[in-house]
Order: C-alpha cells, then structure tokens, then sequence
C-alpha cells in the first residue's frame, strides 16, 4: 500500500511521465480537471502535486495557461580543456566551446575598480578591500542565459597587464592575453558548490522556482602567486560540468561528451 500522500502521488507519476517523454520538453500537462479524474483527487490535491513539479523546476505555470514541461537542452562544459592554451580556440574558451557546440554565444561585459571581497582576498592573497579590477560576463547560449562570471585580478597584475581594465571583451580570453604578457598561467584550483540562487542571480539568469545555481570558483596561478580568482554562476537545470583526468584510451567514442 502506498503511504505517500496523495499529493505526492501525483507528482510522482507525473515525473515518472515526464522522464519517460510521454511529455516532452514544451508540452502542456493535462489540466486539472483531467488530473483530478485520472487520480480521483481533489482539486487542492492536484494543485499540490503540481506545485511540488514546479518548485523541482520540471514544469512551469501560466495564469489561465495551465502547466507546460519546462524544456532543458543541456550546455556540457568540458572544464578540463576551458582555458587549456593547447586546445585550438575560435576566440576566447567560451566562444570556442559555445560554437564547437553548434549553438550560438552572445555576452555582455562590465569592467570596474572593485575592492576585494572577503571570501576573494585569501585566494588571491591580498588583503581584504584592497584594489582589485573586476571583469563581470553575463552569457548566453542560443539567446538564453547561461551564466554570470565574475573574475577578479590584483591591482599589481593589472599594472603589468593594462588591457584587463579596459571595458568591452578581450577577443582572444584574458589568459592568451596574460601569457602574450609573460604571465603564464601554469595551474589552477577548482571549487564546485550548489545552493540557491539570489534574487539578483535568479533575475539575471531567469530561473524558475526550485532551480539552483552552480558555482564553480577557479583559482589560476602563475609559477609564483595566484593572478586572478573567477565565480562562474551557472543555471543549474541548464548546464553539465565534465572533467578529463588520466588515460581515457578505453574511452568509447559514443559515450556522453
């Protein structure tokens, strides 16, 4: 017997449903006449079920539209090869991976004078509201949001390296740009954690109710010091992170990139 309530009943099947494709990414649920006939649930029930799918962020809901599946064409970011100077670029490593994915990038700049946050400091080993220069990317994938980057570099990086605090995009990616200046970045540390979205994220990355955000915070370094410190905000329904580490020669072509 089942001891679910029967709200969660109803969401349960209808998951199940839409994992399968019986209801495809786009398509209208049935209403909730339909759903209280087919479950012999009240409306209350049935509108409880729904919202528990839309608080997941499997499902939208319209004013006098009904509910729609949401449609999720995940983004799979090999963070293993972004930024990698050995791997061929078309431009900077998001214009590179965005194409080469077939779809289309589109990104916004904003360049300021920022004073170094207190969880950013330590890990470019500066003191906290000290003079940093802040380079902030809203991207897009195929005109939808993608991601906000946040990168900050020590005011003594871009003494050495001018062109960071000039606004607009630097064409071929700022870590081309710093090893053309001697200053090769030869390692990194990733940091990769889940958690709500603000509400500033949420309106930037237009999320729905229930969607978490990815962070991955990566660290690069020179030989000798760190040289800069970005916050990548991804949506999390949107977006796959996939990592190459040792010998993959027993790799099959086939499986999932």
């Amino acid at each position: 017997m089942n001891k679910q309530p029967k709200y969660r009943q109803v969401a349960d099947a209808l998951r199940r449903e839409i994992d399968n494709g019986l209801f495809p990414p786009g398509t209208r649920l049935p209403s909730e006449n339909d759903l209280q006939q087919r479950f012999d649930a009240s409306r209350n029930t049935v509108r409880n079920g729904l919202s528990l799918l839309v608080s997941e962020g499997l499902i939208t809901s319209s004013q006098g539209l009904g509910y729609e599946v949401r449609a999720h064409e995940v983004f799979r970011l090999n963070a293993s090869r972004f930024e990698n100077l050995e791997f061929p670029q078309n431009g900077d490593a998001y214009n590179t991976d965005v194409t080469n994915a077939g779809r289309r990038p589109h990104q916004t700049f904003r360049v300021e004078v920022s004073l170094a946050p207190k969880d950013i400091a330590p890990r470019l080993k500066v003191e906290v509201g000290s003079k940093t220069v802040l380079r902030f990317c809203h991207r897009f994938v195929d005109d939808v949001p993608w991601s906000t980057q946040a990168t900050y570099y020590p005011a003594w990086l871009v003494d050495e390296s001018p062109r960071l605090a000039e606004p607009g995009d630097i064409e071929e990616g700022t870590t081309r740009y710093l090893a053309s200046r001697g200053i090769e970045q030869i390692g990194y540390f990733d940091e990769i954690a889940t958690r709500m979205p603000t509400p500033e994220e949420a309106r930037l990355l237009e999320t729905g109710p229930g969607v978490p955000v990815l962070l991955w915070t990566r660290t690069g370094y020179s030989a000798d010091r760190p040289i800069r410190c970005t916050v990548t905000t991804f949506r999390g329904d949107l977006n796959q992170m996939n990592y190459e580490i040792g010998d993959l020669s027993a790799r099959q072509e086939n499986e999932p990139k």
